[in-house]
Parts: structure tokens; C-alpha cells; sequence
């Protein structure tokens, strides 16, 4: 595509060369640069791709977008400054991928917890109709019965560029929906620009991420500007925030909840230890629900689906009839099924309110005691976990403290700040610092009307110390600890 074409609907200074060339390829990162490339320089947290420009170019660039004042002595490379790299990233790769999110179904799902969930049971529903559906998000790429060959960069939502890539692959393979996962920082950092979404679903607002934004008002802020983005809001009403979204978003609006009135309601709420059922009220409509996947989040999360599902064209009776083909979503309320019959639910609760939410569940479905395993991650938000060790203290009967991802920080520090909130309760614990230590210590001391809660890293099959990635998966150590139990 000739790079005129590819900065049309931008405001650039060529700073050297013509931009009548032919560009075969973008790409932000130096390594991945093949002949005749646009290289675009953006900022990341750890690297400034500025200063790689003579390793792009060495590799095939034959032009480099920025958007600093570079002096670049190459005067056969063309060299073209903008007001800010990442929002033009996401236009060139629009325009080079073809607009592929134009004629999709494109669901957009935000909110501090359930996203994954969420975007996973829309899947379910839309599959169960033999419609061809997209996924992206925290488990990675999925379209349906096919395998989908893009890596991802970031931990949710993909950069700009995988993004717009994902839709074309999905496009060209005939999906019929893509539901995606949509985070603050995503939005913070212009990754789902000029994307045409159809729906926008608004989960929940707790503390998470302040390390980023600094204030929750922030935070809020970042989550709101999806529903500038798309023609529908499916919003819970029963979040605090929920009110004020409404009110200034332009987009038309569509609510569920439980606690407050809402265009989607659930009524006759039954928690049971593996299921729950409830009535969907909507309209003139009243239809019973019954799932095998426990808790209240539970109710919030079918909801949501319901209104997206109804959205897209579906009826609501027969929505009704395919939620049963919702299948469990990997760590999320994740029971480990084992020989010995112990009660263990693995779960990626990793913020205060789903800590407390999961922990509520549990006391719910349980008769003796519930042990929680947990820890909180380095380099991240350090004011939240002595938060989380007072709601861990609050409704747990044993807390055992370990590790999580401690990134670059020491472990033992975060543990301490975990540990100053756990000492506002009475409840007993102790502080285990090795992960795979602390997962056989709560399996050793479970009884069998005890249910053991692993939370904090649910599908993730690693473990981050320093700057290393080392494979570790709770669920794993789990059944492999039970097993030598029966050794």
C-alpha cells in the first residue's frame, strides 16, 4: 500500500523523502521489521523504540514515523514526525488491515472484573447458533474450531497492530462476531482507536491499577470512553458508577442488575454449592435460569450475556435455552476435581472486590472452614493488598500469604504489607513465601468439609520473580500435591 494512502487521515511533517512509496509491511518493534516496512517509534514502558531506528532500518525499514525530534543522516529512508505514535499506529494499521472491524459484530467488554468471563460466555451462546466467533483477551486469540497464529504483546487487550491484524484474520476466515476484552490501559494508550464496535458492556468499578492511572477518578475516566466508541451501552446498573456513565455517554443504553430496577433483571436468586438459578426478567418476560457455575458474579456475568446475545439479534427464549452450553472459563471459579474429594477452587481474583466477591461465594457454598491461599503482585498497585489481607482475614477461617508474580519487587516486603491489613482481623494465618510451599500447606491442613480457595492467578501458567518468567500453574500443583498425598 503506497504510505500516502496509510497517512491520509493524519497530520504529519515529512521531515525527509516522498511518501509515493510502496509500504509492504508496519510493524513498532525493530525486530520484527522485514524489507520496505514502516517502522513506527512508540514509547513503551520499558523501551523507547526511538532509539532503535538503525536496527529497524538495518532490517528492511524504508520509513520511520516519530513523533521526537530525531536527526537521521539516511537520506534514502523517509522520515515523517507526528503529534503522538500510538494514536496513529492504530489508524496506519486500520488502513493497512482494510477497516476489518467494518462488518463485524464487534462486543467490547470492560470493567475491573468478569471481562474474561463475560467475553467467553457471549462465545458459548453465539457458537451454540453455528456462528463463527472471535475471542481476544487474557486467555489470548481464539475463532472458533480454527487456530488463530498471532502472538500477543500485552496481557489483555493486543497492541494496536496485533489487534487490527487479529479482526483481519478473523474476518477473512468468515467470523461472524469478535468479543473482546477492552482494559483501562488499552484505552489509555489508544490500542482500540478506530475500532467499529457495535457494543460496549460496563462489568463493574473497583480499585486495580493505580499504579497506572493514580486516581480512581482516573481510572473511571479511562473505563468511560468505550461508550464513546460504540452505538450501545450494556451497562450494570448496580455499580456505583453506573449512574454517571449513563448520564454522559452518548451511545444508547441498555441495563442489568440485580439490586436496582434494570431493562434486564434477575429475580429468585438460588446459590447453591454447584449451581445457581434465577429468573430473567425482561420486557413481559419472565424465564428461569439454571447453571452449573456458582456465585453471585455468576448472576452479573449471565446477565450481561443475555443483554449482549439479545443485542445482536437474538431472542430472548432462545438465549435461554443455550446458556446450559456455557461451559467454566480456565481459573475462574475453577474446582479441581481430585481422588480424594477435596473441596479446591482455583480463581483469578487478584483485586479487593474480587477477592471479597469470591470469598462470599464461598462462605455461601460451604460448611467447615474456608483456607485462602494468596499473595498480591510486585510492581503493581501497592496500596490494595493490605486491603486485601483484611477482606481475606474478614471472611476466611485461615489465610495462608505466599507469593503471586513479585515481579522486581522483594516478596517478602509485599507479604508485609499484605499482612498489616490481616492483623485488623483475628483470624489466624501464616506467611509462606514459596508459592508451590503454600499450596501444600493449605491442601495438608484441609478437612473435608473444608474448601481450600487458590486465588490470585487463575489461568496463568507462570510465575514472574525479577525479570524472569518460570512456568507455574496453581491448578497444576495442586492435583500433583494430591497425587502424592496418595502416594
Amino acid at each position: 500500500m503506497k504510505l500516502y494512502k496509510l497517512l491520509n487521515q493524519i497530520s504529519y511533517t515529512l521531515i525527509n523523502g516522498y511518501v509515493d512509496i510502496n509500504i509492504e509491511n508496519v510493524s513498532y518493534d525493530s525486530r520484527e521489521i522485514k524489507p520496505n516496512s514502516l517502522f513506527i517509534c512508540i514509547n513503551g514502558n520499558n523501551i523507547d523504540s526511538h532509539n532503535l531506528i538503525d536496527e529497524a532500518v538495518e532490517n528492511g525499514a524504508i520509513a520511520i514515523l516519530v513523533e521526537k525530534d530525531i536527526i537521521y543522516s539516511n537520506n534514502d529512508i523517509v522520515m515523517i514526525k507526528v503529534k503522538d505514535t500510538r494514536i496513529s499506529l492504530a489508524n496506519i494499521c486500520n488502513i493497512f488491515y482494510k477497516e476489518p472491524s467494518k462488518g463485524i459484530e464487534l462486543v467490547g467488554v470492560t470493567g475491573t472484573n468478569g471481562k474474561t468471563t463475560i467475553t467467553h460466555y457471549i462465545k458459548d451462546v453465539l457458537e451454540s447458533t453455528g456462528k463463527t466467533v472471535g475471542v481476544i483477551g487474557t486467555l489470548g486469540f481464539k475463532l472458533t474450531n480454527q487456530k488463530v497464529n498471532i502472538s500477543k504483546t500485552t496481557p489483555t487487550t493486543p497492541e494496536a497492530l496485533e489487534l487490527q491484524k487479529a479482526f483481519r484474520e478473523f474476518k477473512d476466515n468468515n467470523a461472524n462476531s469478535v468479543i473482546m476484552e477492552v482494559t483501562s490501559s488499552a484505552l489509555a494508550k489508544h490500542r482500540v482507536d478506530f475500532c467499529d464496535f457495535d457494543i460496549g458492556i460496563f462489568t463493574n468499578l473497583s480499585q486495580d491499577h493505580l499504579d497506572e492511572h493514580g486516581t480512581m477518578e482516573a481510572y473511571k475516566r479511562e473505563k468511560m470512553k468505550l461508550f464513546y466508541k460504540c452505538k450501545l451501552g450494556i451497562i450494570n446498573i448496580d455499580d456505583n458508577v453506573s449512574k454517571e456513565i449513563i448520564k454522559e455517554v452518548p451511545c444508547k443504553i441498555l441495563t442489568y442488575g440485580i439490586e436496582n430496577s434494570a431493562d434486564i433483571q434477575a429475580t429468585d436468586v438460588m446459590y447453591r454449592r454447584n449451581y445457581i438459578s434465577f429468573k430473567v426478567n425482561f420486557k413481559k418476560t419472565c424465564n428461569e435460569v439454571n447453571v452449573k457455575i456458582p456465585g453471585k458474579f455468576t448472576v452479573y456475568n449471565i446477565l450481561a450475556t443475555v443483554a449482549a446475545c439479545y443485542s445482536l439479534g437474538m431472542s430472548i427464549e432462545n438465549i435461554i435455552t443455550l446458556l446450559p452450553n456455557i461451559n467454566p472459563v480456565p481459573g475462574r471459579i475453577e474446582l479441581i476435581k481430585n481422588n480424594l474429594n477435596k473441596n479446591i477452587i482455583v480463581d483469578y481474583a487478584h483485586t479487593p472486590d474480587a477477592l471479597e466477591k469470591l470469598l462470599i461465594m464461598a462462605r455461601e457454598i460451604t460448611c467447615g472452614r474456608i483456607i485462602t491461599v494468596f499473595g498480591c503482585g510486585g510492581d503493581r498497585d501497592t496500596t490494595k493488598r493490605g486491603i486485601m489481607g483484611k477482606i481475606a482475614g474478614s471472611l476466611s477461617d485461615y489465610c495462608i500469604i505466599t507469593s503471586d508474580n513479585p515481579r522486581t519487587e522483594n516478596p517478602r516486603l509485599i507479604i508485609d504489607d499484605i499482612e498489616l491489613g490481616m492483623l485488623s482481623t483475628m483470624t489466624p494465618y501464616e506467611k509462606i513465601i514459596n508459592r508451590k510451599n503454600a499450596i501444600e500447606k493449605g491442601l495438608k491442613i484441609l478437612k473435608d468439609d473444608d474448601l481450600l480457595i487458590i486465588a490470585g492467578k487463575g489461568h496463568e501458567d507462570y510465575q514472574i520473580i525479577g525479570k524472569r518468567k518460570f512456568h507455574f500453574d496453581d491448578r497444576e500443583v495442586a492435583i500433583n500435591a494430591i497425587k502424592n498425598f496418595l502416594k
